[in-house]
């Protein structure tokens, strides 16, 4: 039987591995092992990323998952120069998009009250809050995806007018970023970069 002492170091062990997995020792990825992602994954990371919260529940994001060699071959003349090996590479290459009319479904996800009326005919608090919570959920979708086992390579290199023309025509949604998503290639890894200290961005008042 487990003392508490052994049950506390087993639980610290979890927590650091966790923290391993999401932050200390993941990276961003540019080569990728040629293994595939079954689609059964970026459903159940989808499944935890939605539970994060969003303002009034709006759940802005949107998802084009990019696997097909036919799908790879539109999206190239989309991207910058530098992204096309990687991205051409990776199992998978997730469009991370934003609904500009998010606010139809809110009688639905938040039907406490009209909040669709603090939007209608407000274009600005349609993009602010469209973009600000799209954002959100597109960074805990990565997240979800770490947690998961996968790796991410998330890029702005790209054109996002081609994008949304190729992928998100006859659509209110405009796309983010992209994400490329698989098994990095460990080998590909340049040193990690540095970070701030917290007391050089940040301040407790």
């Amino acid at each position: 039987m487990q003392t508490t002492k052994e049950t506390a170091q087993i639980a610290e062990l979890t927590k650091k591995e966790m923290l391993d997995l999401l932050f200390l020792k993941a990276r961003t990825h540019h080569g990728w092992l040629d293994r595939p992602v079954p689609d059964e994954i970026l459903q159940q990371a989808y499944d935890l990323s939605r539970m994060g919260p969003t303002s009034a529940n709006d759940n802005p994001l949107r998802l084009v998952f990019i696997k097909s060699t036919e799908a790879k071959n539109r999206l190239k003349p989309c991207l910058s120069p530098g992204n096309v090996d990687q991205t051409m590479s990776a199992p998978v290459t997730a469009i991370i998009a934003y609904d500009m009319e998010f606010y139809e479904h809110l009688s639905r996800l938040f039907p406490h009250t009209d909040a669709k009326s603090w939007y209608v005919g407000k274009p600005d608090a349609i993009f602010i809050t469209a973009f600000r919570n799209g954002t959100l959920q597109g960074a805990y979708y990565m997240l979800a995806c770490r947690a998961l086992g996968l790796d991410i390579g998330p890029m702005s290199g790209f054109d996002n007018d081609a994008v949304d023309t190729e992928f998100l025509a006859n659509t209110p949604y405009k796309s983010n970023w992209l994400c490329n998503i698989g098994y990095g290639d460990p080998s590909k890894l340049h040193p990690r970069g540095p970070r701030f200290d917290f007391n050089e961005i940040a301040k407790i008042i």
